[in-house]
């Protein structure tokens, strides 16, 4: 992995249509963007280079990232699994509200914030670290259609799940290059109302809602979400029309999610949802027939948690973005009355090793980081100097059943690790790192859900319901 100028290096893209005059149309989403000799489509990562289509961001990436499957708005796939995040430079929506503006609108991309993968770099990444699930991710793997094609297929080559977590502006054509490679399909819709699309997001609905049919047509796994922005979205129509698409273009039995929000980009005149609307938008949906509906966003509900729908049986409590299977067996049924609990398993998908105490001998400086307001989870990152292994240790404190020791991280010479670190329990207190003097590293605050950029936790806000994330400044750009 090395630092570069993220748009430096021009690939042929995919789904290239040439017309006359050496223009040529891209039909990677319902855009069908005509772009001419020099331009750029609306993505801005796709261009027209001597009348031919080209992808920008081929490998152009946030940081890799261990993460949790629950961060993706997935519970009903190996819950508690690790996973590794990727995200990309560019999108083919600009919705008012993104909380990775500053890498899904390229014109707002900095350098500093990129990094530079191979396909291969990012499988050996998960296969050494031991990560099973593979996520496309953050500001939407759509217009990253050829790196995410070629490395996912990599990945399942070498047995590792491929989850893509996308609002799925995409054209059918590209789903189909897709569905051989992608396990998991998480849908964020933004709304069921048109008007809204266009007018929040720069896009449209029915591609959305026509695309996640065809996955789910396909067999593949998949689970659909909604953010409920205050006083915009998140009533009971919205509920109503998310429960009225599920039932009857998808089945009931397809996870839901209703997601909180929280003030971002444009849109930061507002608050976050409150959480009486979203448990009454669930309520909403499972009234209407749906079997799994769930909140994101949000702690302290159980409305986070899976019950078995034939016994009642707590077969999976959450907590943030934390899971622990409580009543499934290994075959994925229910412990109670053995009814098979709809929740696909991974095998050693979820937990690292772990020691009760630091080794005598090592020298390691230790650092912490106390959750505060709503900032309930972080980014450390450890970069190893050195051209020998290392190895830095993570624990959680506060709460004797949320510390279960030292979990133990294996730096490979000078590579640069990120993984996240989120509230497990109520009493939790925080976090601590314990890294080797020749390892840098940095603690990064992350606002519900993860998000790039991150800011560094001695540079953000100690306020609460406060995003700790650089602000937008209208009329600013690179």
């Amino acid at each position: 992995m090395t630092k570069t100028d993220w748009n430096s290096e021009a690939r042929p893209a995919r789904l290239e249509e040439r017309l006359d005059d050496d223009v040529v149309r891209c039909h990677l989403s319902p855009r069908n963007c005509r772009i001419r000799p020099g331009q750029h489509g609306f993505c801005m990562v796709r261009a027209n280079r001597d009348g031919r289509l080209v992808t920008l961001n081929y490998g152009r990436s946030v940081h890799a990232t261990e993460e949790t499957i629950e961060t993706e708005a997935v519970f009903h796939y190996a819950p508690g699994a690790r996973i590794l995040s990727m995200g990309n430079v560019g999108c083919m929506l600009n919705c008012d509200y993104c909380h990775n503006w500053k890498t899904s609108q390229a014109r707002y991309v900095e350098d500093k914030d990129v990094y530079h993968y191979t396909p291969e770099e990012v499988v050996d990444i998960a296969v050494r670290h031991g990560i099973k699930v593979i996520s496309w991710t953050y500001n939407d793997p759509v217009v990253w259609h050829e790196f995410v094609v070629e490395t996912a297929a990599l990945a399942k080559a070498a047995g590792i799940v491929n989850l893509y977590k996308s609002a799925f502006f995409i054209s059918g054509e590209a789903i189909e290059e897709l569905i051989p490679v992608i396990d998991i399909f998480s849908v964020s819709i933004k709304s069921l109302d048109p008007k809204y699309y266009r007018k929040i997001t720069k896009g449209w609905l029915e591609p959305v809602l026509e695309g996640t049919e065809q996955v789910y047509r396909a067999g593949k796994h998949v689970e659909v979400s909604t953010l409920m922005v205050t006083d915009l979205s998140d009533d009971e129509k919205t509920a109503r029309e998310m429960a009225t698409f599920v039932g009857e273009r998808l089945d009931p039995s397809v996870p839901t999610h209703f997601v909180r929000f929280h003030p971002d980009y444009k849109m930061t005149n507002t608050i976050r949802t409150p959480v009486d609307r979203l448990e009454k938008a669930r309520k909403t949906a499972l009234g209407m027939g749906l079997n799994h509906v769930y909140l994101g966003n949000v702690y302290d509900t159980e409305s986070t948690n899976t019950w078995c729908g034939q016994c009642g049986q707590l077969q999976v409590t959450r907590y943030g973005l934390n899971a622990d299977l409580v009543g499934v067996d290994e075959r994925g049924d229910c412990a109670t009355c053995g009814r098979h609990a709809g929740i696909r398993l991974l095998p050693d998908a979820r937990r690292r090793d772990r020691v009760e105490g630091l080794p005598p001998g090592e020298d390691l400086d230790v650092a912490g980081f106390d959750w505060h307001g709503d900032v309930r989870a972080l980014h450390v990152q450890m970069r190893n100097t050195s051209d020998a292994p290392a190895r830095a240790y993570s624990r959680r404190h506060g709460d004797p059943a949320a510390d279960q020791g030292w979990e133990v991280i294996d730096l490979a010479p000078r590579e640069s690790f990120r993984y996240i670190a989120a509230k497990s329990t109520p009493d939790e207190v925080g976090v601590q790192v314990a890294i080797p003097r020749q390892c840098a590293s940095s603690l990064h605050q992350v606002f519900d859900r993860a998000h790039f950029p991150t800011v560094e936790a001695t540079a953000g806000t100690l306020n609460e319901d406060i995003s700790p994330l650089p602000l937008f400044q209208p009329g600013t750009r690179r």
